[in-house]
Formats: structure tokens, C-alpha cells, sequence
């Protein structure tokens, strides 16, 4: 059998030392490497290749979310045995295909929130309908564009557009004089008045309702 040059001594005979050597190396090369499991494997050599791919030990030691931060969801990703940065990934593709439907769902649950505080505040949702109503006439005659819809994104927002009709409250009266002292502007002006919108003031209405049957009979 020939023996290969890097185990031969200077005549050709079999160098002992070296070939032992190179035995060592081997096993240690070996002891090193790791097989990757199947069903039938043992629990020490799953648990050494778990280790080697970077599989922590506790699900405490995956990363963070702040809409992902739950024990039951890193209890999976340790039991499937993903690393870090597999959960990293994770994280990034529930964010590409999630956020624009979760914000959806915020926007939603704030919308219902400023619904149900704007409803306490005016007393009900039929006299919350009527001061929207009015404080959109009002925004529109008073109030430039964009500083109108800044104000009407909040409840805060649009209560102060209230409190701004109230300081402005018309004293505009319909006279006892012929239908020609009637104008529509008159009439709508009237109807920004919180008794007409919010106090449902029946004589205040019906002098309303009577001056535009003057106008347009």
C-alpha cells in the first residue's frame, strides 16, 4: 500500500507521529460538526444543532415588537426552532402585510371613541347631528379652509369651533314687517343659533320655519 508523502518519514517509511497527529485533528474536526436532526434523533444532538444555527436557549432572548409582544407567539418561534434573525424577518413581513389593515383598525376604534365622547358632550347623538350640522355652516362662513378640517380632525378640535359659535351667537330676529325684511341668509344665520341646533327651542324654530314659507310661497 502506498503510503501518501505528508505520512512519510525522509526514506519513505511511515511516519507514526504524523499520522497520529492528523488523527487527532480529525476527531476534533469531527466533534465539532453537527448532524442535522430527524424525527429519530436523539434529544442532545437536537438540542447541540438548535445551538449551532443560533436557536436561543429562553424565548426571552428573541428580539422585541411592540404589536408582537407576546409570550405565546415567541413560545412558537422557540418551539420551531427559529433564530433571531429568522424572527427579525418575521417581524418585517407581518409589518408589510399588517400595518396598513391595523392602521385601518386604529383609525376605526379612534373614530369610534370621538363618536361616543362628541355624543356625551352634545347631550345625545340626535343633537350631536344637528351641532355638526351647524358648526359645518358655521366653519364654512368663518373659517378658512384648512384651519377648519385641522380643527374638525379631533373632538377638541371641534368643541372649540362650538365654543367660537357660542362668543358668536346671532341676535339676528325675523321683524313683524312685510316678507321683503326676509332674506335666506337671515334664516340660515338664525339657524346657527344654539337655541335652534342644540336647545330645540320650539318658538325660535318655528319663526324659521315660518320665515322660509314666507320667502318661497
Amino acid at each position: 500500500m502506498d503510503i501518501p508523502q505528508k505520512f512519510q518519514n525522509n526514506d519513505g517509511t511511515l511516519n507514526t507521529d504524523s499520522l497520529l497527529k492528523s488523527y487527532s485533528e480529525l476527531e476534533k474536526k469531527i466533534g465539532t460538526m453537527v448532524s442535522v436532526p430527524t424525527d429519530s434523533t436523539d434529544d442532545t444532538t437536537r438540542d447541540k444543532f438548535r445551538r449551532a444555527i443560533g436557536v436561543p436557549t429562553d424565548m426571552a432572548e428573541y428580539p422585541a415588537h411592540p404589536l408582537y409582544d407576546d409570550d405565546s407567539i415567541r413560545a412558537k418561534f422557540l418551539d420551531a426552532g427559529l433564530n433571531a434573525s429568522q424572527v427579525e424577518k418575521i417581524y418585517d413581513i407581518a409589518n408589510d402585510f399588517l400595518h396598513p389593515a391595523l392602521s385601518e383598525i386604529f383609525k376605526s376604534q379612534y373614530e369610534n371613541e370621538s363618536i361616543a365622547e362628541l355624543k356625551t358632550f352634545f347631550g345625545g347623538e340626535d343633537k350631536m347631528r344637528d351641532a355638526l350640522s351647524a358648526i359645518d355652516m358655521f366653519g364654512e362662513k368663518f373659517l378658512p379652509r384648512d384651519t377648519y378640517e385641522s380643527l374638525c380632525a379631533s373632538p377638541a378640535g371641534i368643541r372649540s369651533i362650538y365654543a367660537m359659535m357660542q362668543s358668536m351667537e346671532p341676535s339676528v330676529q325675523i321683524g313683524g314687517g312685510t316678507s321683503d325684511a326676509i332674506t335666506e341668509k337671515n334664516l340660515r344665520d338664525m339657524m346657527r343659533d344654539p337655541k335652534y341646533w342644540r336647545d330645540n327651542d320650539e318658538e325660535y324654530i318655528r319663526k324659521i320655519e315660518n320665515g322660509f314659507k314666507k320667502l318661497y310661497s
